[in-house]
């Protein structure tokens, strides 16, 4: 009996040393994806509700292979899907004599050969900040938790891309030709994915509601506008993030340098209100003897303090109601001008 108890343990012991000895060796096979690989793997495109967001960089590296360019790639990848991204919003923006470049397949074809090659080592980067922060996962998450806060269905297409000409950023010309650009130096990509989103996407929600709002040309608007973006992205982040991250990621020290100097800030910028040029010291803060070293983002930070003081007068869910009001009867209904002149 003790013998083969014995056997029974000595062929366990040697079972469970094979099946170690097994898995040690299908891990060391287990091969690392390369970033072609894992490149391949990310969605073409991503949709929820009324929003979809292209991922076109995605086949504009692709069709660089081993073997050459594939340009069949690019016109039904890259150009076909936004067309009226490419023919519409890029070729007017920069102007006639690089129209062609965008609303042509052969011109489409013709820069995106170039494009990636020159710039390898930079686009990949740009890539790879996107696969780290696990693209398709933020944008799903992200679009979805978008529809269920904002009180009306949005229509819109964006693309994610290279250009050989950025000017852009992140915006574009109606809601179905809007893009992210990689290539923009500007931009830090893997923070607007995760962060700035939501700011942008706030923006395809009021905007067009602004058609009929009597002074939808006016930098009190833009005021509101950028003010509700930020606003709304403090809510979309439950407030866990400090308010002047929401802010165009101001640093703290930005947001109490506008905490002193509120009302002086206020009672300065206001006249300019109804300005219809843009070229005023509420949106162009160098214009402004009193403020062009202010930091940066303010009528940013004043468009938020007047959201933030329109909910506290009107309650925590009165935010949605930004949506359907006129700017004049935001400011007007936030109590801000009262809240300015009670402040020493």
């Amino acid at each position: 009996m003790k013998k083969k108890l014995l056997c029974l343990i000595v062929g366990s012991l040697t079972f469970l040393a094979s099946c170690t000895t097994k898995e040690t060796k299908e891990n060391k096979q287990k091969k690392v994806p390369t970033f072609r690989e894992q490149l391949a793997q990310i969605s073409d495109s991503t949709r929820i509700a009324g929003i979809t967001i292209k991922n076109l960089f995605k086949s504009q590296i692709l069709a660089h292979t081993a073997t050459g360019f594939d340009s069949t790639m690019i016109v039904e990848k890259v150009y076909r899907p936004h067309k009226a991204l490419w023919d519409s919003c890029y070729a007017m923006i920069f102007g006639a004599q690089n129209a062609s470049k965008f609303n042509t397949e052969a011109g489409m074809v013709a820069w995106n050969k170039s494009l990636y090659l020159k710039n390898k080592d930079f686009f990949d980067k740009r890539v790879k900040d996107l696969i780290q922060v696990n693209l398709d996962s933020v944008l799903k998450a992200s679009l979805t938790k978008f529809d269920r806060l904002v009180p009306y269905k949005v229509e819109s297409t964006i693309s994610i891309l290279f250009t050989p000409l950025t000017g852009i950023l992140f915006g574009g010309c109606t809601n179905d030709q809007f893009c992210i650009e990689l290539n923009h130096e500007e931009q830090e990509i893997g923070y607007t994915i995760k962060k700035g989103l939501p700011h942008e996407l706030n923006h395809l929600a009021y905007e067009p509601l602004r058609e009929n709002d009597p002074k939808k040309n006016t930098a009190l608007r833009q005021t509101i506008d950028e003010g509700l973006a930020c606003y709304f992205t403090w809510i979309f982040f439950d407030k866990e993030i400090p308010k002047y991250e929401a802010v165009e990621n101001m640093t703290k020290q930005d947001w109490q340098w506008y905490v002193e100097n509120e009302k002086k800030l206020f009672t300065e910028l206001k006249q300019y209100f109804d300005d219809e040029s843009g070229d005023n010291p509420l949106l162009q803060k160098k214009k402004s003897q009193l403020f062009k070293n202010a930091p940066k983002s303010l009528n940013y930070w004043l468009g938020f303090r007047i959201i933030e003081t329109y909910v506290k007068k009107n309650g925590p869910e009165s935010w949605r109601d930004l949506y359907k009001l006129n700017v004049q009867e935001v400011l007007t209904k936030s109590g801000y001008a009262e809240y300015i002149k009670g402040l020493k």
